[in-house]
């Protein structure tokens, strides 16, 4: 008789421990079941059901456009596919910034319609009104500093945070605000690696970098561009695994050669 071995979820709690021991944190962006079941069986800790979907999945130029119903649903999607990894959802552009009702209410929808573990919110000590209250309705927040891509309006570009004194300082004083609120971790994007450091030292919760260097707590990227999915997108941070472009362009090619010279369906492809 053979007895099923409980999966072990990875919790905050989980990712708090593995800092402390020094143990590298893994986060992957999931947005489909087929995907996400892939990502959690191969052991990623935490899957980000990422705005991020606003570009790989629905090939709008930046994060903004983005809803929140159809955050929702990428959201299902994962949860449905995971047994290990921690969910965590991007709150979109709209549903959280200089509102904390809105943002509880985003927040709400995000946990009872996709299942999903903790949410995750972009900027400082700006939005700390809106993490209490999300904060104090039991929900996990993630916080996010440096390139905050939401707002590239505002910066006019994608290129690297915080290497200004003024800006730096910020970033460090909006991290030790997020870690007092009760955010269980930061996601640090394309800023200095010295500063990444910097941050993650001085810090009891786990940093995740994302082109910020070596030295944070864990790391991130975004699945399509980790796979080679999205041939075009280049920045020094990104180390490709694969060139699935490339393989899945000439898989196609080949069966489109393969029905029209009638060698697909063979006989023993036929009933």
């Amino acid at each position: 008789m053979s007895i099923n071995k409980e999966v072990k979820r990875v919790t905050t709690h989980v990712l708090q421990a593995m800092k402390a021991q020094q143990e590298k944190i893994t986060m992957l962006t999931g947005y489909d079941y087929s995907m996400a079941r892939i990502l959690d069986a191969a052991g990623v800790d935490v899957i980000l059901v990422g705005d991020s979907a606003s570009n790989v999945m629905a090939g709008h130029e930046t994060t903004l456009p983005i809803t929140l119903d159809q955050m929702i649903y990428h959201a299902s999607s994962v949860v449905r596919a995971v047994k290990r990894a921690l969910v965590v959802v991007d709150l979109p552009f709209g549903s959280y910034q200089g509102n904390s009702k809105a943002a509880l209410d985003s927040t709400i929808r995000i946990m009872k319609e996709s299942g999903a573990h903790a949410v995750k919110l972009e900027g400082g000590a700006e939005i700390q009104e809106s993490i209490k209250r999300i904060l104090t309705a039991g929900v996990p927040v993630m916080g996010h500093l440096g390139l905050t891509p939401q707002s590239i309006y505002k910066f006019g570009t994608y290129t690297v945070r915080a290497r200004e004194e003024a800006e730096a300082q910020k970033l460090l004083d909006d991290a030790q605000l997020l870690e007092e609120l009760g955010c269980f971790a930061i996601v640090l994007e394309k800023i200095p690696a010295d500063l990444a450091r910097e941050v993650t030292s001085r810090l009891h919760v786990p940093t995740i970098g994302i082109g910020a260097g070596a030295n944070t707590d864990g790391q991130v990227l975004v699945t399509h561009d980790l796979l080679g999915i999205t041939k075009d997108f280049k920045p020094r941070f990104l180390r490709r695994y694969l060139e699935l472009f490339d393989l899945i362009q000439a898989a196609v090619e080949q069966y489109i050669q393969d029905v029209r010279s009638r060698d697909f369906p063979n006989e023993q492809e036929q009933y």
